[in-house]
C-alpha cells in the first residue's frame, strides 16, 4: 500500500481527536457543574460518547490498511475478499464518522452551550452563536445521515462553518480572557 504512513498519521490524528474531544467536556465540567450538574454531566457523557465512536473510526481506518495490505499478498485470488471485506469496513467508518459520532458531539455541546448561555460565563453573544451553530449542525448531520452523504457536500460545509468558527472564537475568548469572574463568585455565593 503506498500510503502507509499517511493512514496511520490519519488514524493517530483521529485518537488525538477522541481524547481531545472528550477533553474539553472533562475540563468545562467543574466551572459548568456549579451551575447546572445534570447538563454538566450530559455534556461530558455526549463527548465521551463521540470520542468513543471515532476510535471506532480510526480503528476502521488501521484495519482498512490490515486488509489492503493482505490483498496485496494475496494477489488476485484474495482480491474479491478484500474488496467485500474492504467495502463494508468503509461504510462503518463513513456512517461512525459523518453520522454517528456526531450526534453525540452535537447533544454534547448543545448542554454545554445551554449552561454557558444561562450562567453568563461567556457573553451571551458567544454562547448564544454556539446554540445556533450547533443547531445548524444537528441539520447537517441529519441530512447526511439520510442522504448519506458524508464529508464535504455543499450543505454540510455551510452548515457546519458557523460551528467551526464559533468553537475557535470560544477557545480564543477563553484562552484570553476566561470566565467572567462575576458569574463564577456569584455561583460561589449561592452555593454557600
Amino acid at each position: 500500500v503506498a500510503n502507509e504512513d499517511r493512514v496511520v498519521m490519519t488514524a493517530l490524528i483521529e485518537f488525538v481527536w477522541a481524547l481531545t474531544g472528550a477533553g474539553i467536556a472533562v475540563g468545562l465540567y467543574p466551572v459548568l457543574r456549579k451551575f447546572n450538574p445534570a447538563l454538566a454531566l450530559g455534556s461530558v457523557a455526549g463527548r465521551l460518547v463521540e470520542g468513543m465512536f471515532v476510535v471506532v473510526g480510526a480503528l476502521g481506518l488501521l484495519a482498512l490498511l490490515t486488509v489492503s495490505q493482505e490483498a496485496v499478498v494475496a494477489g488476485s485470488a484474495g482480491l474479491s475478499s478484500a474488496m467485500t471485506t474492504s467495502n463494508l469496513v468503509l461504510a462503518v467508518r463513513e456512517w461512525v464518522h459523518g453520522f454517528v459520532a456526531l450526534l453525540p458531539f452535537g447533544v454534547g455541546a448543545f448542554m454545554y452551550y445551554v449552561v454557558l448561555y444561562r450562567s453568563r460565563l461567556v457573553p451571551r453573544w458567544l454562547s448564544g452563536w454556539g446554540l445556533v451553530a450547533i443547531a445548524l449542525f444537528m441539520v447537517s448531520t441529519l441530512i447526511a445521515g439520510f442522504t448519506q452523504e458524508f464529508g464535504f457536500t455543499t450543505v454540510n460545509t455551510v452548515l457546519n462553518i458557523p460551528i467551526g468558527l464559533q468553537e475557535m472564537a470560544l477557545a480564543i475568548w477563553l484562552i484570553a480572557k476566561g470566565f467572567d469572574q462575576r458569574a463564577l463568585a456569584a455561583a460561589s455565593e449561592s452555593r454557600a
